[in-house]
């Protein structure tokens, strides 16, 4: 399956939160899309649960359901709480972190950030949104003025983001340092991950 490029406003309303950016027509729509509008809701089984949860987890961060099963595969073979670790997998992605620390405005963004180039982990340029990030590795914007314009924009509009308490971020440097891994306390999400641990254990 490739990553959904479509509407999002059509996600948030099936789902019921923001997956994606709200928009003003989730405010008049509030009801999940489709022509016969507000409807009753049918019990939903354990099956479409899960997969539900998978669906906005996955359209959170962007990834094709390939690269998310893959991530989840990685957990899971992973000593530990499968759940928390597959969350501290996608949180460290180097384009989560980007959007997380506010150099860019939506993850969507991110991911275009990183891939045209005008990112640099410990010193070096990386353009691969996928980049795995370790703690003590320092992420800065490159040198060349457009990158580092974008990525000053970018903090004016998002002063409101908090940065998360595991990564230091340098305003004037426009750089950041990853202090450490990220917790299950860390990660602020709608959606229940032990319903994915069960999906795909099936």
């Amino acid at each position: 399956m490739a990553r959904y490029t479509g509407p999002t406003t059509r996600i948030n309303r099936r789902f019921g939160m923001s997956v994606f950016p709200p928009s003003k027509a989730q405010e008049r729509k509030p009801h999940p899309p489709g022509q016969h509008g507000p409807r009753l809701r049918r019990k939903v089984s354990d099956f479409s649960m899960g997969l539900n949860e998978k669906q906005k987890l996955r359209y959170t961060y962007g990834l094709t359901e390939k690269q998310f099963r893959r991530t989840f595969e990685r957990a899971k073979a992973t000593r530990g709480v499968t759940g928390e670790i597959f969350l501290q997998l996608l949180e460290t992605r180097l384009d989560a972190v980007i959007y997380s620390i506010g150099f860019a405005k939506t993850r969507r963004q991110s991911r275009q950030f990183v891939a045209h180039g005008h990112i640099k982990v410990n010193g070096r340029k990386v353009d691969i949104p996928s980049y795995e990030l370790k703690a003590g590795d320092t992420i800065e914007v490159r040198e060349s003025a457009s990158s580092r314009q974008l990525a000053t924009r970018s903090l004016e509009d998002t002063r409101i983001r908090t940065v998360p308490l595991w990564i230091t971020r340098n305003d004037d440097a426009l750089k950041a340092v990853v202090n450490r891994l990220p917790t299950a306390e860390d990660v602020q999400s709608e959606v229940n991950v032990q319903l994915i641990v069960e999906f795909y254990s099936r």
